[in-house]
């Protein structure tokens, strides 16, 4: 069995601009072939186009969602208070973003996406796993927040027509004006990722700071009614920072790095349109971990707001805004959920499962179709009944994704960083025979890796209510780690492996 590509190879017809970014020569043909489609190859220099504030405000609109204000309001739920529940937001997003700006370093250089990045390390015809893997993650995410937004259009309405359409007759155990509500929601979204990725950045672009206003009126609307900010800083931490905090903290800050594992893999899919290095790496550093923290921060004071004016932790913001009386103040805040749930489910699980499902048979399936496709899995995984219980199918699914996903993170940056320097040749990635074919166009050390990792990471988590108990028992003190031990763990195997193997770097951009 042979490990290494033909020594025959020609270097690849591609040029790199004094910046850094590389592209096919002017004239030269693209590939094509089976492996190849006009939404995987790279995207012209030319059309590299997007600045520092593009990035900042796709994280804006994606990081300002009713998800993330769940997360946040959720560790004062359960005993946080303020400054706790914000440390751990703040860590979580400043650890995720380096693996994010380490994957994300090949869009704006190359111009691939993600499961084209992919392909270097796992192989011509390997990078479906991954691709496969995280696209069905997506589709999951996709229904659930779709759903979430179909309830913002039933609630919304419902409040402008009355009670005839809210005490609809039910069917399936919901009204059929919820079961309407949620194929609006689920349309609107086909129609702007039909329209390409230039209409997801200019919808990104107002959505972003609609969402904040938003969210800063759910705050100045809290203050009033508990008397002012200090009730909403008062409140005290049933935890204290002792042995109880840690035990809880841990485990929180794997679920808040785990919420963005997905995104931290495919973010080539956004910043192979990025202007320049810079572009990328300052528009994330200035979008991700800020603003997150920004919107945990209003989260929590609006949570812990919600205890001293109404006795009780209220941290879903649809349920807070139905307790005002004012029906404007009720509409605004409505669709404002309904604009953040629109702007993340875009950008965080339509766009990336298209590439991905493309991936698997570029020839047939385009960038459009993808997301079709996923726009249809998405409703047959029944978000309805994933989202009836949170504690069961959501928490507990984000922390297995977050362990799975970090095997995958692991793997992309050992290969692209450590062993290739950040150099690929964009002729092979997309030609059988060439140096990322491998085995039969798989790279069994990145496979074993992912195994490994993904064991390690997940094998000791509780799998309800899917299963009861634990696959692995014995791996049960690592659950709690997850994406920290995913990511360890697939690195230095798939460097062991690899140098074993003799599969050292030969990419000659």
């Amino acid at each position: 069995m042979t490990h290494t590509a033909p020594t025959a190879i020609p270097v690849s017809d591609q040029v790199t601009r004094p910046d850094g970014r590389v592209e096919f020569a002017p004239g030269s043909p693209p590939p094509s072939g089976p492996y190849a489609n006009e939404d995987l190859l790279p995207v012209p220099v030319d059309k590299r186009t997007w600045t520092t504030y593009n990035f900042s405000a796709l994280w804006v609109g994606m990081a300002h969602n009713t998800a993330s204000w769940t997360l946040a309001s959720g560790l004062i739920a359960v005993g946080m208070d303020w400054k706790q529940a914000v440390f751990t937001i703040a860590l979580a997003n400043v650890i995720v973003l380096v693996p994010m700006l380490l994957t994300g370093h090949a869009g704006p250089k190359y111009g691939i996406p993600f499961p084209v990045f992919a392909r270097a390390s796992f192989g011509i015809r390997g990078a479906n796993l991954p691709a496969v893997v995280r696209a069905l993650v997506a589709c999951g995410w996709f229904g659930i927040q779709t759903w979430i937004g179909g309830e913002a259009i039933y609630f919304l309405a419902g409040k402008l027509i009355g009670n005839g359409w809210s005490d609809a007759g039910t069917f399936g155990g919901h009204p059929w004006t919820m079961w309407l509500s949620f194929a609006i929601f689920w349309a609107i979204q086909v129609a702007i990722i039909y329209r390409g990725m230039e209409t997801i950045r200019r919808f990104e672009n107002w959505a972003a700071p609609f969402v904040i206003v938003g969210a800063l009126v759910m705050l100045i609307w809290m203050s009033n009614k508990a008397g002012g900010f200090g009730p909403l800083l008062d409140q005290p931490s049933k935890l204290g920072w002792g042995g109880d905090f840690w035990k809880l903290f841990w485990p929180s800050l794997m679920g808040m790095i785990g919420f963005w594992s997905t995104l931290s893999l495919n973010i080539p899919d956004f910043t192979r349109y990025g202007k320049s290095q810079k572009a990328q790496t300052w528009g994330q550093a200035l979008g991700l971990p800020t603003t997150m923290t920004l919107f945990a921060l209003l989260s929590v004071l609006v949570t812990s707001g919600s205890q001293a004016v109404y006795g009780e932790t209220i941290w879903d913001p649809v349920q807070l805004a139905a307790k005002t009386d004012n029906v404007f103040g009720l509409l605004f805040a409505l669709v404002t959920v309904l604009v953040a749930t629109l702007s993340v489910n875009i950008a965080a699980n339509l766009v990336s499962p298209a590439f991905d499902f493309s991936n698997v048979a570029p020839r047939r399936i385009s960038f459009r179709t993808g997301a079709l496709a996923t726009c249809v899995i998405g409703v047959l995984i029944f978000p309805w009944k994933l989202y009836s219980d949170p504690q069961g199918y959501i928490f507990t699914w984000l922390g297995l994704v977050g362990g799975l996903l970090g095997t995958v993170a692991g793997i992309l940056i050992a290969d692209y960083w450590i062993l290739r320097r950040a150099r690929l040749d964009l002729t092979d990635l997309y030609r059988a025979g060439g140096r990322y074919w491998y085995d039969g166009g798989w790279n069994w050390p990145a496979v074993v890796a992912f195994l490994t990792g993904g064991v390690l990471a997940i094998g000791g988590a509780s799998f309800k209510p899917i299963i009861d108990g634990r696959p692995v028992p014995a791996l049960e003190p690592l659950a709690d780690y997850g994406w920290a031990v995913g990511l360890g763990t697939s690195t230095l195997v798939y460097l062991v492996l690899m140098t074993v193997t003799g599969r050292k770097e030969r990419s000659s951009a």
